[in-house]
Order: C-alpha cells, then structure tokens, then sequence
C-alpha cells in the first residue's frame, strides 16, 4: 500500500514549507543566507541470485537543508562603522565572556551582519561581540598574527612637540640687498630689525609646538648679501622676540639657482614659559630652498608637531584599514579587520543571531586580511542584505504547497482503496 510512501512525501513537503518560511521570514535580516532543503528517494532493495529486484520506492528523506553563501546586494547606509563583505569571508567576533547566546560552543565566532556600533569602553561591538583584528602599533604599523580585539578610543589625543621642520622658500634672485644710507665705501647690510622692512628682503614663520602642546611661532627674517653674490642669511626669532634664538645661518646658492649650504638641518632652541620641557630644540632643514628669479615665496612649511586634538571621525577603507581623524589634523592609522574563510562554509554550525561557529565539516578557518588570498574586500557605511529572493522563494512555497496537497491526495486514495476492500461481500 502507498500509505508509507505519502506519509514521507508529507512529512518532506512540510519540512521543505519549513526552510522557505524561514527564508521568508529572514528576507530583510542583514546578511542572512538562505537555505533549501534537498531530498532523497527511499528503496528497500531485495536481491535473488545476486541480481537486485526491482521495486517501487518507499518514499522520500531530507537528505540535508543546505545554506547559500552567494554575496547578496549591498546596500549604503551612511554609518561609518556599518560594514559589508564583497566576496567571500566572514568577519570575525569574539564574546568577551567566553560565550553566552550568540555562541554556546565557545568565543570566536563568526558574521556577515556588519551592523557595528562602538561601546562605551572604545571596543567595536556587534551586539556584546567584539569586532577582531590587528591593532596598529604607536607608530601605525599594523602587524599581523593572533587576532585581537579591535578598540577605537575616544580619549584626547596627547600632544608631540616639534622636533623637525621642513622648510623651503623661493628667495627672489634680482632682490637688492638692504643697504645702510648712506652707503659706506664697502656696502654693508644694515643691523637686523624685525621691526623695520627695509632691514630684510622677506619674511616667513612656522608655528612649532612644546610638550604640552602650547603653540610657538617660529620667525624667519633673509637677507640678502650685498657684496657675495649668491649668498643669503636667514635669521631666526621665536614668539616676537627681539632678539635671535640662534647666530645667523648662512646660506648659499649655485649659479643654477639650486641650494649649495646647507646641506644638513641646523638647530634652534625654542624658549618655553608654559611649564613644557624648555628650552626644546628644532632642526630645521632648508632641504629644496632655491634662488630663482622669481617672487619670494613658501614652498614647504611643515613641522612634525602637534597640539592635543579630540576624534572627530573614523572610517574603514576596502582593506580593513581603520583610521582616525583629529581636530588637530592629525590622521592615525588604529588597526585593520580580520576575515575568515573556510574550505567549506556549509559545514558552518548556525548559532542563531547570525552567526555560525566553526564545525568539523567546515575545516579550520584561514584568517587573512580583506581582499588576501580568497578573502573580499571592505564596503563601508554600507550593509549586505539577505541573499534571499523573496520572488522564488514565495513561488517554491506554491509549489511545495501543491506537492503537499498531491502527497496527501495519495493517502486520501488509498483510503478510498481500502474502504472498498472492506465494503467487499
């Protein structure tokens, strides 16, 4: 009688009725992977003379409910710590409590839902989860080896003082040497006044920053020589003083134009009331300094210091790369994601609240970073939707609909086929 073999068609459509409402009812969770169920017919085959007979089947089995991990549309939110994988890969995150509900199996696990926020303790959290990778060391270098997690701390950056500045200038070639009037036989520059233009051909200033981040301007007062050609004097003076901090520096030109001396930085030391280390001194590198016939001008004007600056702003680029930005300008490199990939990411244990945990078919996990060996790349302030295609699946649902309705009109006939043996005088 058919009775066994519509009972497993039932139990099978309902089964298959089950994984489509689950994928419908995940069709706008962010990064779900749907699933389907995949059946397999059932035989009880006998044998005679080591021959197998034939026989009708004996109904059907889920063979397995299997996950597509094909990359779904990705969708721009604006977040900046919204974060979606173009490609394969996973992100990875830990429960810092050893795990709990997003993980009962143990603390890594792992992600395509890139709906990350920043907790109160700086720690990139999705729920309790802590985003992991590689944290840049003091000088932004990002080093990779066992992941970690990854922490954007809101804390004022401290101030660096100035140890360092570049500095060229363009100094006007047919400038005419200020001159002491009246001329004596041999021509001689004036004494330097800062106060008076007529005593220097052009004037530039730097602001360079103490240890506590209090701001000092750096004055820089050329002369030209009016007696050696090609030669000019720069003199040096901090905050309106009225006095040099450093004897004059010498400096001269090829007939070329390019810089001959110097050749190395020359130091200043900068005075400080502020209660900062004092005095603190500055090389100061005239490094691309010409003497072209042309107007005095700056051409590069930059020191290695800074004041304190508060977080202004943050960003994930397509690597994983997380940077910071200051109100003091200054951009940090804080640390890059790390991505999983697995040789066989159905083998994935689903954990609910999407995450899956590694499993003995899925193989060990290969962490790299974004867009390294097999791993995708980054999309920022953007999430991936669910790959669910609400069209099919509401079309499969009509479908598996009908096979229950066929399977159940079986049972129904061999109902009606055993009433009439029954009703047999």
């Amino acid at each position: 009688m058919g009775f066994q073999q519509a009972l497993s068609g039932v139990n099978a459509a309902s089964q298959q009725l089950s994984v489509i409402g689950n994928n419908v009812a995940n069709a706008s969770t962010v990064g779900f992977k749907g699933s389907r169920a995949e059946f397999a017919d059932m035989y009880a085959n006998g044998f005679s003379s080591g021959a197998a007979t034939n026989q009708a089947g004996i109904g059907v089995q889920v063979a397995g409910v299997t996950q597509g991990f094909n990359t779904a549309n990705i969708t721009s939110t604006g977040r900046n710590l919204d974060l979606a994988i173009n490609g394969n890969g996973f992100f990875i995150v830990k429960n810092p409590t050893g795990g709990t509900t997003a993980n009962s199996t143990g603390s890594i696990s792992y992600t395509r839902a890139g709906q990350f926020q920043q907790d109160k303790n700086g720690y990139i959290v999705n729920g309790t989860d802590r985003l992991q990778g590689w944290m840049a060391n003091a000088n932004g270098v990002i080093t990779p080896g066992p992941v970690s997690d990854l922490m954007l701390s809101t804390a004022q950056q401290p101030p660096q003082a100035t140890s360092n500045v570049a500095l060229s200038v363009n100094l006007n070639s047919a400038s005419t040497a200020p001159l002491l009037a009246p001329p004596p036989a041999a021509p001689a520059s004036p004494p330097l006044n800062p106060a008076n233009s007529n005593t220097y051909n052009y004037t530039s200033s730097t602001n360079v920053y103490d240890s506590l981040g209090n701001t000092h301007t750096l004055n820089y007062y050329y002369v030209k020589d009016p007696v050696v050609a090609n030669q000019w004097t720069v003199s040096v003076f901090a905050d309106g003083g009225a006095a040099p901090i450093a004897p004059a520096q010498t400096i001269t030109f090829n007939n070329n134009g390019t810089l001959a001396t110097p050749t190395t930085p020359f130091t200043v030391a900068v005075p400080s009331a502020t209660g900062s280390a004092a005095p603190f001194n500055v090389a100061i590198d005239l490094t691309g300094t010409t003497q072209f016939a042309s107007q005095n001008a700056i051409v590069t004007n930059q020191g290695d210091g800074y004041p304190p600056g508060q977080l202004t702003n943050f960003a994930f680029d397509k690597n994983g790369v997380l940077t910071a930005n200051y109100s003091n300008g200054q951009t940090k490199t804080v640390g890059q994601l790390a991505l999983a990939t697995f040789a066989n990411p159905q083998g994935l244990q689903q954990q609910g609240g999407n995450r899956w945990v590694e499993a003995s078919d899925s193989g060990s996990p290969a962490v790299n970073k974004p867009g390294a060996s097999n791993a995708g790349l980054i999309t920022a302030s953007a999430l991936e939707d669910s790959n669910v295609d609400l069209t099919s699946q509401l079309v499969d649902m009509i479908t598996a609909q009908r096979y229950y309705q066929a399977n159940a009109q079986t049972i129904k006939t061999e109902d009606q086929v055993m009433q009439t043996l029954i009703n047999l005088r």
